[in-house]
């Protein structure tokens, strides 16, 4: 398909910059590919989810992974910064450069805030677009710990380029059930949700499961082809155990819905679907593209932010509840002043049934 088709005009006026207050007062827009749109806020879920459904969260946590620092070349020095998007293994990261140029293999690198001791790396590898591959003298946890002592919380691009990071964003970027560290994006569909809204949920019936998938950096980068079959899919790094599957199959198995909060929970759910056909335990890496004619075995209903126009996210939102239907919901939430990415409102999809196999 072409990726032109996947192209939409959204006024800048609708990009938020910050989150709705609470955060669980953002609007809902609710998309039935048979009954069509209704207008909600995101309390209301306490009605459109039913007893027996199971919610899936992306507890990953978001690490603040812009560091910017110095480059060191004997005498010479120089700015840099970066934004670490996948970790490659206890003492290394893949990272996008700013500015690339200034940059070499092996080049030695002295990061931080000034306020504490820097964090030394070096230049291990270079690729394209900016990437570069950052080998730390720190390792393991102990790293973890100095990127949080050195790093800012890396914003998105759209939201970056309007403003400086503020201090709220600390909590504002981080979902209240994030847990597991290695995120450098926030699953930004579980932004909405408050401790109370899942307590209320859960009385009322709903489970709450948890998996993993640490979302990356390269989930901002555009699409620089033309057709969407020569995309090459960025990879990210998720898990699902094999007490969670059985909980979800059991709950799927007696009428209850898979519910995905976000496009990397359904991402995840599908890639551990995709071997027997069924969800299954899951642990590495995954590329998952999904465009329109996709297969999908084990999501019902995903909750998912306003997507990028020509973005792999719009593209998985329309596979899920079909094109035309989401080019119509996001006219109206155009239409309807709702707010568009990270920070901003959230819609529920109901998934179409597609004729075909998977794409």
């Amino acid at each position: 398909m072409l990726v032109s088709d996947f192209d939409f005009d959204l006024p800048e006026k609708l990009i938020a910059l910050h989150p709705a207050e609470p955060r669980d007062s953002a609007r809902l827009l609710v998309v039935d590919p048979v009954h069509g749109l209704s207008d909600h806020h995101i309390p209301d879920l306490l009605w459109l989810l039913k007893d027996g459904d199971v919610l899936v969260v992306n507890d990953t946590r978001v690490l603040p992974a812009e560091l910017k620092g110095i480059r060191v070349r004997g005498e010479n020095r120089a700015t840099v910064s970066f934004n670490l998007h996948k970790r490659v293994d206890a003492h290394t990261w893949r990272a996008f450069a700013r500015p690339a140029k200034r940059l070499a293999l092996l080049d030695e690198l002295e990061l931080g805030n000034g306020q504490t001791d820097a964090l030394k790396a070096r230049v291990a590898g270079r690729g394209e677009t900016g990437e570069m591959t950052l080998e730390f003298e720190l390792g393991g946890a102990e790293l973890d710990e100095a990127i949080k002592s050195h790093g800012a919380m890396p914003l998105p691009p759209y939201i970056g380029a309007k403003r400086k990071a503020e201090e709220r964003d600390n909590v504002d970027y981080q979902t209240v059930y994030a847990a597991e560290d290695g995120a450098v994006a926030a699953p930004t569909a579980g932004l909405h949700f408050t401790d109370a809204l899942l307590q209320q949920l859960s009385d009322k019936g709903v489970t709450i499961e948890r998996v993993t998938l640490h979302v990356g950096a390269g989930t901002f980068l555009p699409m620089k082809v033309e057709d969407t079959d020569d995309h090459v899919m960025h990879s990210e790094w998720g898990e699902i155990d094999a007490a969670t599957v059985e909980r979800i199959l059991a709950k799927k198995e007696a009428g209850g819905r898979v519910v995905a909060v976000g496009t990397t929970s359904l991402r995840l759910l599908e890639t551990a679907s995709r071997a027997s056909g069924t969800l299954s335990p899951f642990i590495g890496d995954t590329d998952i593209f999904i465009t329109p004619g996709f297969k999908f075995r084990t999501v019902d209903a995903l909750m998912t932010n306003f997507h990028l126009p020509k973005s792999t996210l719009f593209m998985l939102v329309s596979a899920f509840a079909g094109m035309a239907t989401m080019k119509a919901a996001y006219q109206h939430a155009i239409d309807d002043g709702y707010r568009f990415y990270s920070y901003g409102d959230s819609s529920l999809l109901l998934r179409a049934e597609h004729p075909g196999g998977e794409g």
